[in-house]
């Protein structure tokens, strides 16, 4: 005999398949997107800028044990100093360039190509920051590519190398990109705020007027000293003026007749 499933449950049933559906796919979506980038990623040109080569362990099984990033060989940068991360040892590697580049009043010849840092561990489910400061950026480009080659525990090698094409979708490797960028510039004051400036410019010019609060104190109390002598001096005349009982006179008490003392 086939039973038949109640339609209520009929409904539950395809709305937890649908959830679990939607939560294969985000995870899906979450593990391709994870990929190795440079953090803040954009700077300006002709400066110094700090980044951060942010590090994710994609892999469930295996741990990250070696990250090697390279420097840009098109536009050498000349000064490069690696911030150090607890557990992992950074070495920094030079070489000569085919041609010298200026760098204010000296001259490269040699330049950093690579960084690679290991002997630390990225366990599943965790990344890591290896923060770099680096210049003076060029300014004849708009970004700077940096390829990283990621090493896992058991021999595997992603090497995050692809460079993203213009009009095109994101590469299935793509390498670490920072954009330079000029600073945004502050637009001139007009209208209103602009008249308001010059009023402004005036108050804060302006001679503060001295405060009389602490003179005003002082007469205040001399004036209450004053007039608390002179309440003192009516007390003590007051009480000269009432005349004092003499012996012999009667003394009135309520409620009793007069008793001659």
């Amino acid at each position: 005999m086939t039973s038949r499933i109640p339609r209520h449950l009929m409904g539950r049933c395809l709305s937890a398949a649908t959830v679990a559906g939607a939560a294969v796919v985000l995870l899906a979506a979450s593990g391709a997107s994870a990929h190795v980038s440079v953090d803040p990623g954009t700077a300006e040109p002709g400066g110094f800028t700090k980044e951060a080569f942010r590090v994710p362990n994609e892999r469930d099984d295996a741990s990250t044990v070696q990250v090697e990033v390279a420097f840009p060989t098109d536009h050498p940068l000349g000064h490069v100093s690696v911030q150090p991360v607890p557990g992992w040892k950074a070495t920094v590697k030079k070489e000569k360039l085919d041609k010298p580049v200026k760098d204010g009043d000296h001259e490269l010849t040699e330049a950093v190509s690579s960084i690679v840092w290991k002997g630390g561990s990225i366990r599943p489910g965790e990344f890591q920051e290896f923060p770099v400061s680096f210049g003076p950026l060029p300014t004849d480009t708009d970004e700077l590519v940096f390829k990283a080659l990621q090493t896992y525990s058991d021999g595997e090698v992603v090497r995050w190398i692809d460079v993203p094409q213009e009009g095109g979708g994101e590469p299935e490797r793509p390498a670490p990109v920072l954009e330079l960028k000029a600073a945004a510039q502050e637009a001139p004051v007009t209208g209103a705020a602009a008249a308001r400036e010059p009023r402004q410019e005036q108050d804060a010019g302006a001679t503060p007027v001295a405060r009389t609060g602490s003179a005003t104190d002082t007469l205040a109390r001399v004036l209450g000293g004053g007039a608390l002598a002179l309440g003192l001096v009516a007390l003590g005349r007051a009480a000269l003026r009432r005349p004092a009982a003499r012996e012999g006179t009667s003394v009135d008490q309520p409620g009793q007749e007069k008793v001659s003392v």
